[in-house]
């Protein structure tokens, strides 16, 4: 503990010295977050590229600190810098949606390559569902589906890396529970990363990490739970992860139902995103931003209880959670309950 105690601090000093170092640097290069798209809350320029900070804090307090670990998780780490690289030249040139996606899909195969795949699901009545040949696609479909989600919250000042570090603990208390030294040594570089960020990241933001930062770290701790979660020895594998990672896979459930009901494409941008509709309801940046870290904290709390659960109440109590959060989705308008064939029935709607 003592170990993973210094890797957290070191990430986090390291993060926190070179993100206004970065800022600096994209000044002179006059590299700012673009403020005229119509999902921006800003509307004067602030600095990008913060993720770089990120990256370095994550990396800097492994080799220092457990060299090892940097060889021992080759895909991992590739795979990140594979992903770092995407988000970069994305905040420069605004990549296509399809390059996005093949490099994410490129960078999950380092992953699976070397070993960090999700080789079965947990049976809610006992058991486990081993995957065999599905497990290369799920795989790629749950490294990208959480790389894309923490890409998704990234739209409030503070909001990507405060959610990063409550899950990245939450990752560290599960791993304790269950001694996973080498997760805690990963999850504790995570959390001192985002955290040395934030303080320059918070509201009102000096600096924002970009898509260089946020598919980093969505990636990262995609990874992680792969590695440790769904593979260790905990008897609700699925359910862990799932809760740990809450607030960025219910905003992004929510994104692509909405989305499919407006006819659009998945990866459109919109502003429907929860943390926008706290803002419709009269909250103010740091209120929106604090409500959705209490929301991570309690999701967070709840993964952890339930990792000493059995495997049936934990499945009854993440579909319970699921529903309450689909209601509390409709009532403030994340998604609509409501078909464009009722619609036109005049039901809910202007006849």
């Amino acid at each position: 503990m003592i170990t993973s105690a210094y890797i957290f601090l070191l990430a986090l000093i390291i993060s926190f010295i070179l993100t206004p170092l970065v800022r600096r640097l994209m000044v002179h290069l006059e590299i700012y977050e673009d403020c005229q798209l119509e999902r921006k809350i800003h509307t004067s320029p602030v600095p990008s590229l913060g993720g770089l900070a990120i990256f370095c804090g994550f990396v800097g307090a492994l080799y220092f600190i457990e060299p090892g670990l940097l060889i021992e998780f080759y895909g991992l780490i590739l795979g990140g810098l594979v992903i770092l690289i995407l988000g970069l030249i994305d905040d420069l040139k605004d990549l296509s949606v399809t390059v996005k996606f093949s490099g994410q899909i490129a960078a999950s195969l380092f992953l699976i390559y070397s070993g960090i795949r999700i080789d079965f699901l947990t049976n809610p009545f006992g058991g486990m569902f081993y995957l065999g040949t599905l497990s290369i696609p799920l795989t790629l479909f749950w490294v990208s589906g959480i790389t894309n989600a923490v890409n998704f919250i990234d739209g409030l000042d503070g909001l990507a890396a405060g959610v990063v570090a409550v899950s990245s603990l939450t990752f560290t208390a599960v791993a304790v529970q269950e001694g996973q030294m080498e997760m805690i040594f990963l999850t504790a570089a995570v959390s001192g990363a985002a955290l040395g960020f934030l303080p320059f990241n918070f509201n009102p933001a000096r600096i924002f990490m970009g898509d260089t930062g946020s598919l980093f770290l969505g990636y990262i701790l995609a990874g992680i739970a792969i590695r440790g979660l769904f593979k260790g020895p905990a008897a609700i594998t699925i359910v862990v992860p799932v809760l740990a990672l809450g607030v960025p896979i219910f905003d992004a459930f929510c994104a692509i139902i909405r989305r499919r009901q407006n006819g659009k494409s998945i990866f459109s941008a919109d502003t429907g995103h929860f943390h926008h509709r706290l803002l419709e309801l009269g909250m103010n940046q740091r209120q929106a931003v604090l409500i959705v870290y209490l929301l991570s904290i309690i999701l967070g709390m709840t993964a952890v209880f339930l990792n000493r659960a059995d495997q049936l109440t934990g499945f009854l109590v993440l579909l319970f959670i699921g529903f309450c959060l689909i209601i509390v989705a409709g009532r403030i308008g994340i998604i609509e309950f409501i078909t464009p064939k009722e619609e036109r029935r005049g039901i809910g709607g202007k006849l």
